[in-house]
């Protein structure tokens, strides 16, 4: 009889925060990865830092004016804790749909001021937090608000239905990023956008639609790409010129959520500018009949002339020793400056060799 592979609902949410304000962002994505499963989704994507939102201001306003610097406060203020009670929420809500759930997030570090990481979680259907991933390199004005996170949060997660996978926006054009997902055999990839790019460059769902297939081509995996879009809170809050606003309105500026087949092909999307869940139906003995074909990380490539290596430790910047001191800090402040120690996960693929995990 052989083998079996599974046919999967998977999910594409678009949708716009509740502009930098976390906790009606976290309802608004219970209520929507609800709506999904309800629909019979079994993985679920949504848009980068949807709680509570993306520093899109620095596109439109000096890095240092007063409209940025209120605007990042109130990101600060309003990001999320790893746990905390909207990740709560958000487990709740993967529960009752029973689905695995990604979804982009603004993390800061309990008990500290003003670092955060752009993160993407990764919640199971048990409603347990199996993860997360922080973006590698923050891309133009998140530099400005973001830390860049490290191997210890990278790699692809056991699921029922195989390992799945996600990264955040430019990520997903990382060569390096994308062969090294391939060797850990992703079956389903899910990509979190933000709501607009920058005004100098391309079209946001031009962008989106490139790298959906070209990572579906060379992983043979289905690609789920979930875009924020923008509503009139956020273009309101946002204070834009008269130029920008009619950037922000341009049916360009956002959107072009999509599902891809390991074939390459879009199976549902993009959709527009508007708010919406695209389904499709993800039938996983395709990525048997692609990789026959071409398997990168497998008998199509040539692991005597090409060959990576991921460093899954995390650097530690301060260190003390000895003394009550040091112990009472170690306790009460966890930062990546301190002790950055990676939450439990079942993430694929293990330390580099002769570190332990």
């Amino acid at each position: 009889m052989g083998d079996t592979y599974a046919t999967v609902k998977v999910a594409a949410i678009q949708a716009a925060s509740v502009f930098l304000d976390r906790e009606a962002s976290t309802d608004k994505a219970c209520a929507l990865i609800r709506e999904a499963g309800r629909n019979g989704a079994r993985v679920i994507g949504l848009p980068e830092s949807f709680i509570p939102a993306h520093p899109v201001w620095y596109h439109h306003h000096a890095a240092t004016g007063a409209i940025a610097n209120k605007l990042s406060v109130e990101l600060f203020k309003n990001s999320v804790e790893i746990p905390g009670p909207q990740i709560a929420q958000l487990c709740a809500a993967a529960r009752d749909a029973n689905a695995y759930v990604m979804i982009g997030v603004c993390e800061k570090m309990p008990n500290t001021f003003g670092t955060m990481f752009n993160t993407q979680v990764y919640i199971g259907p048990d409603g347990q937090l199996i993860g997360k991933h922080q973006k590698i390199m923050p891309t133009v004005g998140e530099r400005l608000v973001h830390t860049g996170g490290y191997g210890d949060t990278f790699g692809a997660f056991q699921t029922e239905f195989g390992p799945v996978s996600g990264l955040i926006c430019g990520e997903n054009s990382n060569p390096l990023a994308i062969f090294a997902l391939t060797a850990e055999h992703t079956r389903i990839h899910v990509m979190s956008w933000p709501c607009h790019f920058p005004v100098s460059g391309d079209p946001l769902r031009n962008r989106v639609a490139i790298d959906s297939q070209a990572f579906a081509q060379m992983s043979k995996a289905f690609v789920i790409s979930a875009c924020g879009t923008v509503d009139e809170d956020t273009i309101r809050m946002l204070e834009p010129t008269p130029e920008a606003e009619k950037f922000l309105r341009s049916a360009d500026c956002c959107g072009g959520s999509m599902i891809v087949s390991p074939m390459s092909r879009i199976i549902a999307g993009p959709l527009g500018p508007e708010e919406g869940i695209l389904y499709a139906d993800c039938n996983l003995e395709q990525g048997v009949q692609m990789k026959l074909r071409h398997d990168f990380a497998g008998h199509y490539n040539r692991p005597d002339i090409f060959k990576l290596e991921i460093n899954r430790s995390a650097p530690r910047l301060y260190t003390e020793q000895g003394g009550p001191s040091a112990a009472a800090i170690g306790s009460s402040i966890n930062t990546p400056a301190i002790e950055h120690q990676p939450e439990p996960r079942s993430f694929l693929g293990g330390p580099v060799d002769g570190e332990k995990d």
